[in-house]
């Protein structure tokens, strides 16, 4: 187990793994999270926390209650993208694992993304299991799925959990939990700050398949995740802004040339679908303000893209395969995992 190699490991060498975590107004769930990593049965990490201006005081309370954490406190809400980034810079572990304040750990989580590193060494980020707190038979994801639209979702949100499944490659892993090779995060560049929070893992794991490289998806490492419990909620205005910002921005910095052009008509279709079902529920607002948002930002976001499209290592076709072509995919929010050919 990968639990054994920890114990092996010499006293004076860096952790294998630094566990990150952003906290804002997380309240209780902060001690919960942090409970569940003492709880774990691989002990080779450190914690490294990022108070993003909390008014709750619970990042300062949790470290008394676990002193082993090294907070480090921001002055100012940098969002989830910059904090990441920011205790990133403070890591030592040779991986990262991100994790939310809301999510709780099973005990043998980081035993089982670790043992995942083991067992495939070409792959340099590996997702989860994520249930709902409250409903442990609901799942919260597995994998991020990319449609050809180049619409984003959480694989199996909201569905029920299918049980066993077998391990395998998605198209990106979700920044609530998941293991990344510290080098490669850094030599992508961590987070894009500039998406402050809300696909901010989709962009990062888009651009690791441009670097050449896939995500993993670990179904056997669980959490139970709250989901966006410091934002208001999943369809908070402050969540579907962002979400529909970013979901612009995340399409134009990173489809490669050819399948940007040939599914550009796919992703205006597809983004007219979501705001009538917003106008439906009559919270057309916020992603309005997002859609705004995303064309006043359209020459920042061409600039990145020349500079993301430069550094692309595959084909249109290569980023066309790892995608789901299936719309009632996209529509059921189905787990998408592909099994690579033996």
């Amino acid at each position: 187990m990968a639990r054994d190699a920890a114990k092996n490991k010499p006293a004076d060498r860096y952790p294998g793994v630094s566990v990150l975590i952003v906290a804002y107004e997380s309240g209780e769930y902060l001690g919960q999270c942090l409970a569940a990593l003492e709880a774990q049965s691989f002990q080779d990490f450190e914690i490294i926390m990022v108070d993003n201006a909390s008014s709750d005081g619970a990042p300062q309370a949790a470290i008394e209650t676990f002193p082993q954490v090294k907070l480090i406190v921001a002055g100012s809400n940098l969002g989830f993208a910059a904090g990441m980034n920011l205790a990133a810079s403070q890591a030592t572990g040779d991986w990262l694992a991100l994790i939310n304040p809301d999510a709780f750990a099973a005990p043998d989580w980081l035993d089982k993304l670790y043992a995942a590193t083991q067992a495939h060494p070409s792959l340099k980020a590996f997702g989860c299991r994520q249930s709902m707190d409250d409903d442990s038979g609901r799942l919260d994801g597995m994998g991020d799925v990319m449609a050809l639209a180049g619409i984003p979702f959480r694989g199996g949100y909201g569905q029920p959990d299918p049980g066993p499944v077998e391990a395998g490659e998605t198209f990106s892993t979700c920044g609530g939990a998941m293991l990344i090779d510290r080098s490669v995060f850094q030599s992508l560049g961590g987070f894009d700050e500039r998406l402050f929070c809300y696909c901010e893992d989709v962009d990062l794991g888009y651009r690791l398949r441009l670097a050449g490289m896939a995500s993993w998806v670990v179904p056997d490492a669980v959490v139970r995740h709250v989901g966006s419990a410091s934002s208001g909620g999943p369809r908070s205005d402050f969540a579907v802004f962002h979400g529909s910002r970013n979901r612009v921005w995340v399409f134009i910095k990173n489809t490669p040339p050819v399948l940007f052009w040939l599914t550009l008509p796919l992703h205006i279709l597809a983004t007219l679908v979501l705001f009538m079902r917003h106008a439906m529920r009559g919270e057309l607002a916020a992603p309005l303000r997002g859609l705004k948002a995303a064309l006043a930002g359209l020459p920042m976001i061409l600039a990145a893209r020349r500079e993301t499209q430069a550094k692309r290592q595959v084909t249109s076709w290569e980023i066309a395969a790892a995608m789901t072509w299936n719309p009632l995919d996209l529509l059921r929010r189905r787990v998408v995992i592909h099994r690579p050919k033996p």
